[in-house]
């Protein structure tokens, strides 16, 4: 006699529609892993790639591209944003951001001049006074930091000191402080050993790095595994004792 038993239609087919689904997730768990990757590997190798003109990129930049650009303009006077969000130094500080003039009658460019280590106090650290005339810059043309909700709204519009204090990098609300457009990409610049500025630029993929999805890759072909495995030992003949 077999040792199962025929199972019903609808067991068979929630069963397969649940393992087909679970192995789909998984799959894509890791295509996105390898997009992670490659995103990663096309980033470290920017910071070496041949310098472009700005204007090439300015408007339209290439999606999940990060070009190396050169770029000539004048600071504004006096104008700087500090993102207090400290990622190089455990003493705290901030990233400085201060907004370039390109052209006249173009929008504004906003250049990351790099990270400004903190003295281990709540005060805000001394910024240096910005360049003035020319600038010839060159760095890596990035999207902004990723912005989040700010408890109270605006802070900038309440501020009327420079620089001015964020905790998050909105360009719309650093567009409208400044009262001109901006440029849709931040200027990150390239290192520079004389700066007192620490430029250590990394893409941030923490969120999900490709070491998580393959984590959840792996948690979803478990769950077919188990659907499988729940589904065959459901339907197994148990046997039963003889008696005299």
């Amino acid at each position: 006699m077999s040792g199962w038993r025929r199972p019903a239609w609808w067991a068979v087919l929630l069963t397969v529609a649940g393992a087909l689904l679970f192995v789909r997730l998984g799959v894509w768990q890791l295509h996105r892993a390898d997009e992670k990757e490659a995103l990663l590997r096309r980033y470290a190798a920017a910071g070496s790639a041949p310098l472009r003109d700005f204007a090439e990129v300015a408007v339209a930049p290439p999606a999940d591209a990060f070009p190396r650009v050169r770029v000539r303009g004048q600071f504004l006077p006096g104008r700087a944003y500090l993102l207090d969000n400290p990622r190089h130094d455990r003493r705290g500080g901030m990233e400085v951001y201060a907004p370039l003039r390109v052209r006249d009658g173009q929008p504004l460019l906003l250049v990351d001049l790099g990270f400004l280590p903190g003295n281990g106090t709540d005060r805000t650290p001394d910024l240096p006074p910005l360049p003035v005339g020319a600038q010839d810059l060159h760095g890596l043309y990035l999207a902004p930091p990723g912005s989040g909700f700010e408890m109270g709204g605006n802070s900038l519009a309440r501020q009327a000191h420079w620089p001015k204090t964020t905790i998050y990098l909105d360009l719309a609300e650093l567009s409208a402080d400044l009262g001109q457009p901006l440029y849709p990409r931040v200027l990150a610049l390239d290192a520079d050993p004389a700066s007192i500025y620490v430029r250590e630029h990394a893409l941030d993929v923490s969120a999900m790095p490709p070491a998580r999805h393959r984590a959840y890759a792996f948690q979803w072909f478990s769950f077919a595994v188990a659907a499988v495995a729940i589904f065959l030992i459901l339907h197994r003949r148990r046997r039963t004792k003889k008696t005299d």
